[in-house]
Protein backbone atom coordinates (compact mmCIF):
# COMPACT_ATOMS: atom_id res chain seq x y z
CA UNK A 1 0.00 0.00 0.00
CA UNK A 2 1.22 3.23 -1.01
CA UNK A 3 0.40 6.43 1.39
CA UNK A 4 1.68 10.16 -0.01
CA UNK A 5 0.21 13.12 1.90
CA UNK A 6 0.27 16.64 0.59
CA UNK A 7 0.81 17.88 4.25
CA UNK A 8 1.57 16.67 7.93
CA UNK A 9 -1.89 17.63 8.53
CA UNK A 10 -3.83 14.54 6.58
CA UNK A 11 -1.51 12.57 8.29
CA UNK A 12 -4.14 13.00 11.34
CA UNK A 13 -6.29 10.22 12.43
CA UNK A 14 -7.05 6.75 11.58
CA UNK A 15 -5.26 5.61 14.78
CA UNK A 16 -5.69 2.21 16.13
CA UNK A 17 -7.27 0.34 18.85
CA UNK A 18 -4.96 -1.87 20.92
CA UNK A 19 -6.53 -4.69 22.92
CA UNK A 20 -5.07 -3.99 26.88
CA UNK A 21 -6.68 -7.07 27.88
CA UNK A 22 -3.38 -7.87 29.90
CA UNK A 23 -4.21 -5.07 31.82
CA UNK A 24 -7.26 -6.99 33.43
CA UNK A 25 -7.32 -8.61 37.07
CA UNK A 26 -8.62 -12.19 36.10
CA UNK A 27 -11.95 -12.01 37.65
CA UNK A 28 -12.96 -9.65 34.83
CA UNK A 29 -11.11 -11.15 32.11
CA UNK A 30 -13.30 -14.18 33.11
CA UNK A 31 -16.86 -12.21 32.36
CA UNK A 32 -15.40 -12.30 28.19
CA UNK A 33 -15.00 -8.09 29.44
CA UNK A 34 -12.31 -6.76 26.64
CA UNK A 35 -10.22 -3.66 27.22
CA UNK A 36 -9.08 -1.24 24.19
CA UNK A 37 -6.50 1.59 24.06
CA UNK A 38 -7.05 4.15 21.34
CA UNK A 39 -3.64 4.92 20.61
CA UNK A 40 -4.04 8.58 19.61
CA UNK A 41 -0.08 9.18 20.26
CA UNK A 42 0.76 8.04 16.97
CA UNK A 43 -0.63 11.36 15.31
CA UNK A 44 2.14 13.99 14.19
CA UNK A 45 2.61 15.28 17.76
CA UNK A 46 2.00 12.32 19.60
CA UNK A 47 -1.29 13.67 21.31
CA UNK A 48 -4.54 13.53 20.61
CA UNK A 49 -4.87 17.56 19.97
CA UNK A 50 -3.53 16.69 16.55
CA UNK A 51 -7.29 16.36 15.98
CA UNK A 52 -7.97 19.66 17.60
CA UNK A 53 -5.11 22.03 16.67
CA UNK A 54 -6.10 21.20 12.63
CA UNK A 55 -9.99 21.71 13.16
CA UNK A 56 -9.58 24.44 14.99
CA UNK A 57 -6.81 26.53 12.92
CA UNK A 58 -9.06 24.56 9.75
CA UNK A 59 -11.95 26.82 11.38
CA UNK A 60 -10.44 30.33 11.74
CA UNK A 61 -9.34 29.53 8.50
CA UNK A 62 -12.92 28.85 6.95
CA UNK A 63 -13.83 32.16 8.77
CA UNK A 64 -11.61 34.40 7.02
CA UNK A 65 -9.93 35.34 10.56
CA UNK A 66 -6.58 34.67 9.70
CA UNK A 67 -5.41 37.04 6.70
CA UNK A 68 -2.02 38.15 6.29
CA UNK A 69 -0.27 39.91 9.25
CA UNK A 70 -2.21 37.85 11.85
CA UNK A 71 -0.65 35.82 14.57
CA UNK A 72 -2.15 32.49 15.93
CA UNK A 73 -1.99 33.09 19.58
CA UNK A 74 -2.88 30.38 22.44
CA UNK A 75 -2.77 29.86 26.25
CA UNK A 76 -1.52 26.15 26.78
CA UNK A 77 0.61 23.85 28.77
CA UNK A 78 2.04 21.55 26.10
CA UNK A 79 0.09 19.57 23.89
CA UNK A 80 -2.56 21.86 22.08
CA UNK A 81 0.69 23.86 21.89
CA UNK A 82 2.31 21.97 20.16
CA UNK A 83 -0.04 20.25 17.83
CA UNK A 84 -0.95 23.85 16.69
CA UNK A 85 2.60 24.95 16.53
CA UNK A 86 3.00 21.92 13.75
CA UNK A 87 0.08 22.66 11.81
CA UNK A 88 0.97 26.93 12.10
CA UNK A 89 4.25 25.77 10.60
CA UNK A 90 2.77 23.65 7.68
CA UNK A 91 0.75 26.85 6.85
CA UNK A 92 3.24 29.24 7.38
CA UNK A 93 1.43 31.33 10.16
CA UNK A 94 3.36 32.45 12.96
CA UNK A 95 2.28 31.88 16.27
CA UNK A 96 2.65 32.44 20.49
CA UNK A 97 2.27 30.21 22.91
CA UNK A 98 1.54 31.41 26.51
CA UNK A 99 2.41 28.79 28.49
CA UNK A 100 3.05 28.48 32.54
CA UNK A 101 6.94 28.76 33.55
CA UNK A 102 7.00 25.05 34.89
CA UNK A 103 6.18 23.37 31.22
CA UNK A 104 8.40 20.58 30.70
CA UNK A 105 11.58 21.13 28.81
CA UNK A 106 10.44 18.99 26.09
CA UNK A 107 7.34 20.34 25.12
CA UNK A 108 9.30 23.44 25.40
CA UNK A 109 11.49 22.33 23.18
CA UNK A 110 9.39 20.99 20.79
CA UNK A 111 7.62 24.06 20.13
CA UNK A 112 10.85 26.46 19.92
CA UNK A 113 11.78 23.74 16.90
CA UNK A 114 9.23 24.81 15.33
CA UNK A 115 9.21 28.35 15.36
CA UNK A 116 6.77 29.21 18.11
CA UNK A 117 7.61 32.10 20.36
CA UNK A 118 6.78 31.61 23.88
CA UNK A 119 5.79 34.11 26.52
CA UNK A 120 5.94 32.45 29.60
CA UNK A 121 2.86 33.01 32.65
CA UNK A 122 3.02 32.06 36.17
CA UNK A 123 3.52 28.76 37.09
CA UNK A 124 1.48 29.00 40.55
CA UNK A 125 -1.44 30.18 38.08
CA UNK A 126 -1.62 27.17 36.05
CA UNK A 127 -3.35 27.04 33.08
CA UNK A 128 -5.38 29.56 34.42
CA UNK A 129 -2.57 32.29 34.37
CA UNK A 130 -2.16 31.40 30.69
CA UNK A 131 -5.82 31.88 29.48
CA UNK A 132 -5.68 35.12 31.42
CA UNK A 133 -2.40 36.34 30.43
CA UNK A 134 -3.42 35.68 26.57
CA UNK A 135 -6.46 37.48 26.80
CA UNK A 136 -4.79 40.59 28.20
CA UNK A 137 -2.13 40.41 24.86
CA UNK A 138 -5.27 39.52 22.59
CA UNK A 139 -6.98 42.85 23.87
CA UNK A 140 -3.71 44.88 23.50
CA UNK A 141 -2.82 43.56 20.20
CA UNK A 142 -5.00 43.41 17.14
CA UNK A 143 -2.81 41.32 15.41
CA UNK A 144 -3.52 38.03 17.84
CA UNK A 145 -5.75 35.85 16.88
CA UNK A 146 -7.16 32.62 18.92
CA UNK A 147 -8.40 29.65 18.09
CA UNK A 148 -10.27 29.41 21.78
CA UNK A 149 -10.70 25.70 22.09
CA UNK A 150 -12.39 25.96 25.04
CA UNK A 151 -15.55 27.77 23.27
CA UNK A 152 -14.84 26.86 19.86
CA UNK A 153 -17.35 24.22 18.82
CA UNK A 154 -15.04 22.92 16.08
CA UNK A 155 -13.15 21.20 19.05
CA UNK A 156 -15.68 18.52 19.93
CA UNK A 157 -16.86 18.97 16.78
CA UNK A 158 -14.04 17.18 15.13
CA UNK A 159 -13.98 14.25 17.64
CA UNK A 160 -17.86 13.58 16.77
CA UNK A 161 -16.51 13.43 12.82
CA UNK A 162 -13.14 11.68 13.13
CA UNK A 163 -12.81 9.78 16.38
CA UNK A 164 -15.88 8.84 17.78
CA UNK A 165 -16.77 7.18 13.63
CA UNK A 166 -13.13 5.36 14.17
CA UNK A 167 -14.10 3.66 16.91
CA UNK A 168 -17.48 2.62 15.93
CA UNK A 169 -15.63 1.38 12.76
CA UNK A 170 -13.28 -0.67 14.34
CA UNK A 171 -15.15 -1.87 17.55
CA UNK A 172 -19.11 -1.60 16.13
CA UNK A 173 -19.32 -4.04 19.44
CA UNK A 174 -18.18 -1.46 21.66
CA UNK A 175 -20.06 -0.64 25.07
CA UNK A 176 -18.13 1.97 26.87
CA UNK A 177 -15.52 4.96 26.00
CA UNK A 178 -13.60 6.10 28.29
CA UNK A 179 -11.76 9.96 27.66
CA UNK A 180 -10.27 12.60 30.22
CA UNK A 181 -11.90 15.53 30.92
CA UNK A 182 -11.01 18.68 30.47
CA UNK A 183 -12.37 21.22 27.72
CA UNK A 184 -14.89 18.51 27.27
CA UNK A 185 -14.41 18.64 23.76
CA UNK A 186 -13.65 14.61 23.34
CA UNK A 187 -16.11 13.33 26.00
CA UNK A 188 -18.00 16.14 24.35
CA UNK A 189 -17.68 15.04 20.51
CA UNK A 190 -17.97 10.79 21.36
CA UNK A 191 -21.30 11.62 23.34
CA UNK A 192 -22.67 13.03 20.50
CA UNK A 193 -22.06 10.92 18.05
CA UNK A 194 -23.19 7.58 20.25
CA UNK A 195 -26.17 9.39 21.40
CA UNK A 196 -26.79 9.15 17.66
CA UNK A 197 -25.41 6.07 16.07
CA UNK A 198 -25.29 4.15 18.88
CA UNK A 199 -27.33 5.25 22.41
CA UNK A 200 -26.60 2.32 24.36
CA UNK A 201 -22.94 3.21 24.64
CA UNK A 202 -21.49 4.77 27.74
CA UNK A 203 -19.35 7.91 27.45
CA UNK A 204 -17.25 8.10 31.27
CA UNK A 205 -15.19 10.93 31.77
CA UNK A 206 -12.01 10.50 33.92
CA UNK A 207 -11.83 13.64 36.17
CA UNK A 208 -9.31 14.77 38.70
CA UNK A 209 -10.17 14.94 42.19
CA UNK A 210 -10.50 18.72 43.47
CA UNK A 211 -7.39 20.13 43.87
CA UNK A 212 -5.78 17.29 42.59
CA UNK A 213 -3.23 18.08 39.84
CA UNK A 214 -3.32 15.48 36.91
CA UNK A 215 -1.31 15.94 34.01
CA UNK A 216 -4.22 16.16 30.97
CA UNK A 217 -7.00 16.90 32.93
CA UNK A 218 -8.56 19.34 35.04
CA UNK A 219 -11.49 19.25 37.70
CA UNK A 220 -14.73 21.00 37.26
CA UNK A 221 -14.81 21.40 41.09
CA UNK A 222 -11.90 23.87 40.40
CA UNK A 223 -13.97 27.02 39.45
CA UNK A 224 -14.07 26.34 35.56
CA UNK A 225 -16.45 24.84 33.15
CA UNK A 226 -15.32 25.24 29.45
CA UNK A 227 -17.77 25.79 27.26
CA UNK A 228 -17.65 23.46 24.98
CA UNK A 229 -18.20 20.82 27.36
CA UNK A 230 -21.97 18.88 27.47
CA UNK A 231 -21.99 16.82 31.10
CA UNK A 232 -25.48 15.85 30.10
CA UNK A 233 -24.32 13.80 27.82
CA UNK A 234 -21.82 11.57 30.02
CA UNK A 235 -22.74 8.21 32.04
CA UNK A 236 -21.11 10.33 34.90
CA UNK A 237 -17.70 11.78 35.45
CA UNK A 238 -15.38 9.21 37.62
CA UNK A 239 -12.90 10.77 39.83
CA UNK A 240 -8.79 10.15 39.99
CA UNK A 241 -5.69 11.12 42.06
CA UNK A 242 -2.78 12.03 40.54
CA UNK A 243 -0.84 9.26 41.87
CA UNK A 244 -3.32 6.76 40.07
CA UNK A 245 -2.52 8.33 36.84
CA UNK A 246 1.30 8.24 37.35
CA UNK A 247 0.72 4.43 37.99
CA UNK A 248 -1.65 3.53 35.17
CA UNK A 249 0.30 5.19 32.62
CA UNK A 250 3.52 3.27 34.08
CA UNK A 251 1.71 -0.41 34.36
CA UNK A 252 0.67 0.26 30.42
CA UNK A 253 4.00 0.69 29.55
CA UNK A 254 5.03 -2.16 31.26
CA UNK A 255 2.45 -4.56 30.22
CA UNK A 256 1.70 -3.83 26.31
CA UNK A 257 4.78 -1.61 25.70
CA UNK A 258 2.36 1.66 24.89
CA UNK A 259 4.08 4.51 26.48
CA UNK A 260 1.81 7.43 27.08
CA UNK A 261 1.09 10.14 29.35
CA UNK A 262 -0.47 10.52 32.91
CA UNK A 263 -3.67 11.08 31.89
CA UNK A 264 -3.93 8.30 29.68
CA UNK A 265 -2.66 6.66 33.12
CA UNK A 266 -5.84 8.45 34.27
CA UNK A 267 -8.77 6.95 31.41
CA UNK A 268 -7.24 3.84 31.99
CA UNK A 269 -7.68 4.12 35.68
CA UNK A 270 -11.35 4.71 35.06
CA UNK A 271 -11.52 2.08 32.46
CA UNK A 272 -10.69 -0.24 34.97
CA UNK A 273 -13.48 0.72 37.40
CA UNK A 274 -15.69 0.67 35.41
CA UNK A 275 -14.49 -2.76 33.71
CA UNK A 276 -15.21 -4.36 37.26
CA UNK A 277 -18.84 -3.46 37.25
CA UNK A 278 -19.48 -4.30 33.54
CA UNK A 279 -21.86 -6.25 31.96
CA UNK A 280 -20.12 -10.03 30.72
CA UNK A 281 -18.55 -9.49 27.59
CA UNK A 282 -18.15 -6.19 27.47
CA UNK A 283 -15.69 -3.81 25.37
CA UNK A 284 -14.43 -1.16 26.72
CA UNK A 285 -12.23 1.35 24.95
CA UNK A 286 -10.22 4.09 26.51
CA UNK A 287 -8.28 7.30 25.06
CA UNK A 288 -4.83 6.86 25.46
CA UNK A 289 -4.46 10.61 24.93
CA UNK A 290 -0.99 11.20 24.44
CA UNK A 291 2.74 10.38 24.65
CA UNK A 292 5.04 9.41 27.38
CA UNK A 293 8.23 11.22 25.69
CA UNK A 294 7.13 14.52 27.20
CA UNK A 295 6.96 13.15 31.00
CA UNK A 296 10.27 12.04 31.51
CA UNK A 297 12.39 15.07 32.68
CA UNK A 298 9.59 14.53 35.60
CA UNK A 299 10.08 11.01 35.79
CA UNK A 300 7.61 9.19 34.76
CA UNK A 301 9.53 6.05 33.81
CA UNK A 302 11.13 6.05 36.97
CA UNK A 303 11.16 8.64 39.31
CA UNK A 304 9.88 8.87 42.50
CA UNK A 305 6.03 8.62 42.57
CA UNK A 306 5.91 11.71 45.27
CA UNK A 307 8.64 13.52 43.70
CA UNK A 308 6.79 13.05 40.05
CA UNK A 309 3.53 14.48 42.11
CA UNK A 310 5.56 17.57 42.66
CA UNK A 311 7.18 18.16 39.72
CA UNK A 312 3.92 18.08 37.96
CA UNK A 313 2.14 20.54 40.13
CA UNK A 314 0.04 23.09 38.38
CA UNK A 315 1.62 21.55 35.14
CA UNK A 316 -2.02 20.82 33.72
CA UNK A 317 -2.95 20.14 30.48
CA UNK A 318 -6.46 20.39 28.56
CA UNK A 319 -8.34 17.57 26.47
Amino acid sequence: MVVRYESIGDAIGGTPLVRVDALLPETVRAKGIHLYAKVEMLGPTGSIKDRTAKALIDDLVFKGLLTPGKELLEPTSGNTGAALAVHAAARGIPITLVMPSNVTEERRAFVRALGATIVDSPADQGSNGAVLLARAMAKADSKYVSPDQYSNQANPKVHEITTAPEIFTDLPEVDVVVAGLGTGGTATGLARYFAREKPSVKIWAAEPMPGEKVTGLRSLEDGFTPEVMDTELLAGRILVNSRDSIVGARALARATGILAGPSTGATLAVALRVARDAEPNSNIVFIACDAGWKYFSAGLGDGNLDEMEDALEGDVFWW
